[in-house]
């Protein structure tokens, strides 16, 4: 009996000691001295410390786009702008050449004018140089404003004299035009110079 008590006694103090060899079990165990861990997690603390860089240059990166899709944005309005402004100085420039040349197609009229009557090769030559001038204009977008007779219009027209008149229905109308005026699409190129109409009741008497 006494011999089977001192056998229980040794087995009892010859307890089976079980050591967990996976990696994570041994970081745990050393990682309240060497690598502490946050609460509540498995991952080892480096670990944890890659993920918060990855983080950190997940946002930068997506900061950077960010930023360079509002420049990229930015650069493509102004060149867009850029190119708006270049073409009103082309199409400025070239209506100013086009208004230059009106001048040449003034000078043909007062020609015209003059040498009616006449006939002529002369004549008839400086018709032929005067119609291929305005049809090198049409081609470009310009024509001649139909300015007599219509109501007189200040966005069209530029009134340089007044012509009084007895009947009332001719008020306000354009019975005269001392220089033609010419648009080009939508636009006024050079507004005509008009003698206007205005009505009198004096000239009635």
């Amino acid at each position: 009996m006494a011999e089977r008590d001192a056998d229980t006694t040794v087995e009892d103090e010859t307890a089976i000691h079980v050591v967990d060899r996976r990696w994570w079990a041994r970081t745990a165990e050393a990682g309240a001295a060497d690598e502490p861990q946050t609460r509540g997690s498995n991952k080892p603390a480096y670990v944890q410390e890659i993920e918060q860089r990855l983080a950190a240059k997940d946002e930068e990166l997506r900061t950077t786009i960010g930023r360079y899709r509002e420049a990229s944005t930015e650069f493509d309005e102004m060149r867009a702008r850029l190119r708006r402004d270049v073409a009103k100085e082309v199409e400025r420039g070239r209506r100013l050449i086009l208004a230059d040349l009106l001048d040449v197609v003034d000078n043909l009229d007062r020609a015209i004018a003059a040498a009616t009557g006449a006939g002529g090769a002369v004549l008839q030559g400086i018709e032929m140089v005067r119609t291929q001038l305005l049809a090198k204009l049409g081609a470009h977008g310009v024509t001649r404003l139909q300015s007599l007779h219509q109501p007189f219009d200040p966005a069209l027209h530029e009134a340089a004299t007044v012509i009084p008149v007895t009947d009332r229905a001719q008020d306000g109308l354009i019975l005269g035009i001392i220089h033609e005026g010419y648009c080009i699409g939508g636009d006024v190129l050079r507004p005509a110079v008009v003698a206007v109409a205005r009505f009198s009741e004096e000239g009635m008497a």
